[in-house]
């Protein structure tokens, strides 16, 4: 009886594990618009590909560490670049996928008005509160809005005062919930979110191009990892993004 226990228990996990999609790491913006990829997917018939979402740095550790991932997303090139030379990637298997715009955004009841421009009163508008930002110094959003107020000279003016957040969702979260006057983030995020509006949209000459890759992982063992990749890549994947205001490469 309990070796037939046992045996049923084994082909469950079986089952279960097959019933399983592939194991996405995808940064943290990305978190509407790849769900909704994964039910699109689903809805063919497939396995739900399993999401896990994070900074981009802390995806990249991740996959150093071991982590039994499938494809990585990547929400700029240096941290696809950083798995890439550690050998982790499948050979061909990269593509740039997406781009995106990078805003400053207030409460949604703030009344702050400003003009992005070189020199443009960003201290000033914060009054005592911080500029909410995912980590500059690590993390693609921040360091893509480090980049941006650096290029237009008022990076020394706030650099003291920033919120640094693990991710920029969590900088979004610090500004929805009033934590945070102002903060940096993607035009994705905030058009996800009613908490926050979009006060002024950076010039893209400010900061480097925005760019998403997306590359299945050395060690990636399901059957089907290649077939997402080609149904996000194909253009029926990327109108499911650009439907989240994602513009598609």
């Amino acid at each position: 009886m309990l070796l037939f226990a046992s045996a049923l228990l084994s082909g469950a996990a079986q089952a279960q594990a097959q019933r399983r999609g592939p194991l996405v790491l995808a940064a943290a913006s990305l978190q509407e618009a790849m769900n909704d990829a994964a039910r699109a997917w689903a809805a063919r018939r497939h396995a739900a590909p399993v999401l896990s979402f994070a900074a981009s740095p802390a995806l990249a550790r991740q996959i150093e560490a071991g982590a039994p991932a499938d494809l990585f997303v990547s929400a700029d090139e240096a941290w696809m670049d950083h798995v890439a030379g550690k050998g982790l990637l499948r050979p061909g298997s990269r593509a740039d996928f997406l781009t995106n715009r990078l805003v400053l955004i207030a409460p949604a009841r703030s009344a702050v008005t400003l003009r992005i421009a070189r020199g443009f009163p960003l201290a000033r508008a914060l009054g005592k509160g911080r500029l909410a930002m995912a980590d500059p110094d690590a993390v693609p959003a921040g360091k893509y809005g480090k980049a941006a107020l650096a290029a237009l000279g008022v990076w020394g003016s706030v650099e003291a005062r920033v919120a640094r957040a693990e991710n920029v969702r969590a900088a979004l979260a610090l500004v929805e919930r009033g934590a945070a006057p102002l903060g940096v983030v993607y035009e994705t995020d905030a058009r996800a979110s009613s908490g926050v509006r979009i006060v002024g949209v950076f010039p893209s000459g400010t900061h480097p191009p925005i760019v998403y890759p997306l590359a299945i992982l050395r060690d990636a063992r399901h059957p089907e990892v290649e077939d997402f990749r080609r149904f996000l890549l194909s253009r029926e994947g990327k109108a499911i993004f650009a439907r989240r205001g994602f513009p598609v490469r």
